[in-house]
């Protein structure tokens, strides 16, 4: 048996990210990222580039893959151990698909439609595709297919869970305990890194313009150059207070995390001083955070090879828990097994 697959007492959590773009965010990196690194530590992790997902938004194949390839290595470079969790792409694991296909099954019209994200994006004009209406049942499957005890969720992610509980329950209802029925967990200190030019918006990879993101391969002087034109507001004083003054706010919550300094201790540290000294040092801490990150990320896409055998092997891993998943699955609902030869 391979190390990557010695049983482990710990319970086992899952998270993806989609690989929409040329890059992870600042916001990617702080809300999510440094928590699976943590998080290494009390549960058996898989962390998965969920490119199946990504399908439902029309993207050139060549791109797709770059992006995929990308994702990965981010989450390498910003401290994720292949040798401690499973670092895998969806599609690299068939039974994802065919998982799906079964929680269709279970779930009606009128409840895929009534999901949030699916009415949000319709009205946002975004391509309304059977996937995206189906995005929810194969997310679903992501999560039930490893067992996983506990999933890391942001709010905009709570009804995706909720949906996810509701059909392993229907599906235990039905055709008798099969399914383990996830749990939320949330990371309490994790932080919220809000759009640099729409503070009151959460940073995002779709929602927010260039100026107000922070790609994490950026170049330093693109980034300082974005923390500069960071929307403050008309009055002078620094200090922390999301409601009144969110785009300050925004700024020191980004030192405070990256420099391990209590926030409210890099507010006083800014006590008569102003706007362009709060940006100026905050650039500087970004940029001296990211610059060990873009070397590890230079290293990993510098050999295809490499990047490529440690996917194959976290899928190889995924895929052992996944078979055995999709082996109690097939049976309760009655598909006939394949005859061996």
């Amino acid at each position: 048996m391979s190390e990557s697959s010695t049983p482990t007492a710990l319970p086992r959590i899952l998270s993806g990210m989609q690989p929409t773009s040329d890059s992870l965010h600042l916001g990617n990196y702080l809300g999510a990222l440094v928590n699976w690194v943590k998080l290494q530590d009390e549960f058996d992790a898989f962390y998965f580039v969920a490119d199946l997902h990504a399908l439902t938004v029309p993207t050139d194949p060549e791109v797709l893959r770059r992006r995929t390839r990308v994702t990965a290595a981010q989450f390498i470079a910003g401290g994720v151990d292949p040798k401690r969790s499973a670092v895998f792409c969806q599609s690299h694991v068939a039974e994802h698909a065919e998982l799906g296909w079964v929680m269709n099954c279970l779930t009606a019209d009128g409840e895929a439609r009534r999901m949030t994200q699916f009415k949000d994006k319709v009205a946002k004009g975004q391509n309304a595709n059977v996937g995206l209406l189906t995005y929810p049942m194969l997310m679903a499957a992501d999560i039930l297919m490893y067992d996983a005890a506990y999933v890391p969720v942001g709010e905009d992610q709570r009804q995706h869970l909720e949906i996810t509980r509701d059909l392993a329950e229907r599906f235990n209802h039905r055709f008798g305990e099969t399914l383990v029925v996830p749990d939320a967990y949330i990371v309490k200190e994790s932080a919220k890194i809000m759009d640099l030019q729409e503070p009151e918006a959460k940073m995002s990879k779709t929602g927010s313009s260039p100026k107000g993101l922070i790609d994490l391969m950026q170049d330093p002087a693109k980034i300082a150059k974005n923390i500069r034109s960071a929307v403050t507001d008309t009055d002078t004083e620094i200090r922390y207070d999301p409601q009144a003054k969110p785009g300050v706010s925004n700024l020191l919550v980004i030192h405070s995390v990256l420099s391990g300094t209590p926030v409210q201790q890099v507010a006083e540290a800014f006590a008569g001083k102003g706007y362009g000294d709060l940006k100026k040092e905050v650039a500087e801490v970004v940029v001296e955070a990211l610059t060990p990150f873009q070397e590890r990320m230079r290293e990993l896409l510098a050999d295809e090879t490499e990047l490529d055998r440690i996917l194959a092997d976290g899928a190889d891993r995924a895929r052992e828990v996944a078979t055995a998943t999709m082996t109690r699955v097939r049976e309760r609902v009655g598909l006939l097994a394949a005859a061996v030869r």
